[in-house]
């Protein structure tokens, strides 16, 4: 499936309703998430992105660790809705892991001192540039993702399973899987506000 690189961008939407039907193989998914790692831009070429794909039963797995981190936290009578929504989440076909390893952010913050505050910063941002490749990549092939954020509630746990270096900090968790519920329509801020041209 081949689209123009600005419809890819405005077809990127939040999928909640997703399934667990194969839009394209494993290999596929593979060749895509690592044609992204491959040419995304980091700061100082610094490659600090970490990737892990878990698929099958080790996407159910993080999912149901997710939940039973929440049900220590959430409220009794406030839990339904809140594990609807991770069930949305394990309704799909797999989830993407995003880390920073941080001891090579670490080793640039030694490197260049006079940065030495920012890199975590560039840091954040790479990865946020990986995520919306990936994610658009994604959503090209056929699939529909959103991004979550459960990382203090599950970074233990889920470097413990899949015994992730200890030096991988948690980023974000992707979803993915076949679209089968549309997103609302999106409503868009003038962009007489957001965007000034100055000659």
């Amino acid at each position: 499936m081949k689209k123009d690189f600005y419809e890819a961008i405005e077809k990127r939407r939040t999928f909640y309703g997703i399934s667990k039907e194969a839009v394209v193989s494993d290999d596929r998914i593979k060749e895509v998430i690592e044609h992204a790692v491959k040419h995304t831009p980091s700061a100082f070429n610094s490659q600090s992105t970490r990737i892990v794909l878990l698929l099958g039963d080790k996407h159910d797995k993080l999912w149901s660790i997710t939940k039973e981190s929440l049900r220590k936290i959430v409220p009794e009578d406030k839990f339904e809705s809140t594990e609807e929504k991770i069930n949305s989440f394990a309704s799909g076909y797999g989830t993407i892991l995003y880390f920073e390893d941080m001891s090579v952010v670490e080793d640039l913050q030694k490197q260049f001192a006079l940065y030495k505050d920012n890199f975590p910063i560039w840091s954040q941002q790479s990865s946020g540039m990986h995520q919306f490749v990936i994610w658009t990549s994604l959503e090209i092939e056929g699939f529909g993702a959103s991004l979550q954020h459960y990382n203090e509630l599950i970074k233990e746990d889920v470097k413990k399973e899949w015994d992730i270096p200890n030096n991988w900090k948690l980023i974000a968790q992707m979803p993915f899987g076949k679209p089968v519920v549309n997103p609302d329509e999106k409503q868009y801020k003038p962009l007489e506000d957001r965007i000034r041209i100055i000659k």
